[in-house]
Parts: C-alpha cells; structure tokens; sequence
C-alpha cells in the first residue's frame, strides 16, 4: 500500500462513519514513515476503526473490506476492527500519531506496533518486525524498554520474540 493509498481508504472511512479514524495495523508505519521500504508496505489492507465510534467499524468492512466494491476497484481495502486487536504496550491509545489530512488519523506509533506484531506472532508479523528493525525504523533499546509495558501474560513471549530477531540480524550481517 502506499501512502496515496492509505490516505485515500483514511478519507472514504472518515467520510462512511463521519468520525476520525485510527490505524492500528502494519500500514500504520505510513503515518511516521510515508516512504517506508516496499518491504514494510506488503500489505493492500489498512485495520482501521471510527475513534469515537469503533462499534462502527462494521459498517466499513461492509463498505469497503475484503472482496468489496471498493477492494475490486482499488485493489486495496480497509479491514474494521476494533481496539482489542491491539495487543500492545500500556498506553499505546496515548502515543497514537495525529496525522492531519482532509480527514483526521490517528495510528499507531511505529514502537508500539512493533510490538504489537511480536504479540500477535504470525509469520507475516514477524518478518514485518524484523524488517522494521533492519531498516532502522524503530530503536531495539527502546523496543526493550516496551517489553516491560506489555500485558503480563505476552511479555515474556514478545521479549523472546525480538531477541531472536535481533540475534537473527547479527547473525545475518555478520554473514
């Protein structure tokens, strides 16, 4: 997805819910990173949900999610979900990046997401978070220091998951 992209499904959602929307998924990147590396930018699906509202988010998967009207036209889709997808550190709500266009988007910081991905664990995730590592998008200390705000129950998991990745690059760039 690009950044035309992902401020073009950002406007029809705001326009469908008549709300700001926040960006929770891996095209959240785009808001501190508008020209991301293509390998953060895989994704043709933005995880969006109506701030005030995310009981809403429904109404734009109907509209304009997978296998929509929208998707076919575009190519690219919004997902509706809601806050509890993110699984992230404490107080992610409150580092959420503004970002002023004709409508207003609120996603999620570039950290935060990070370990947001090393909490879900999928594959894709995990090649996402690494990535955004050896593309020197996010800092591993500060990573570090959000380990200890994850939910108790995955924190030990995402701390194994980012020093495997971390031990994985050295390895690599020592190659």
């Amino acid at each position: 997805m690009t950044r035309e992209e992902f401020e073009h499904v950002i406007r029809v959602a705001a326009a469908l819910v008549r709300d700001e929307i926040v960006v929770v998924g891996s095209q959240a990147v785009l808001a501190e990173f508008p020209n991301a590396p293509d390998s953060l930018l895989r994704s043709q699906e933005l995880d969006v949900y109506p701030r005030s509202n995310p009981e809403l988010a429904g109404e734009i998967d109907a509209v304009m999610g997978d296998g929509s009207q929208f998707h076919a036209v575009t190519g690219y889709y919004a997902h509706g979900v809601g806050p509890e997808t993110v699984q992230g550190p404490a107080g992610w709500e409150g580092r959420l990046k503004r970002l002023d266009l004709p409508a207003v988007a609120w996603c999620l910081e570039v950290h935060d997401l990070v370990l947001a991905k090393l909490a879900a664990g999928r594959e894709h995730d995990l090649v996402f978070s690494k990535d955004a590592i050896h593309e020197g998008l996010v800092d591993v200390e500060n990573l570090r220091r959000g380990v200890e705000l994850m939910p108790e129950d995955v924190r030990s998991l995402v701390e194994e998951r980012l020093e495997g990745l971390v031990s994985q690059l050295a390895r690599e760039g020592a190659n």
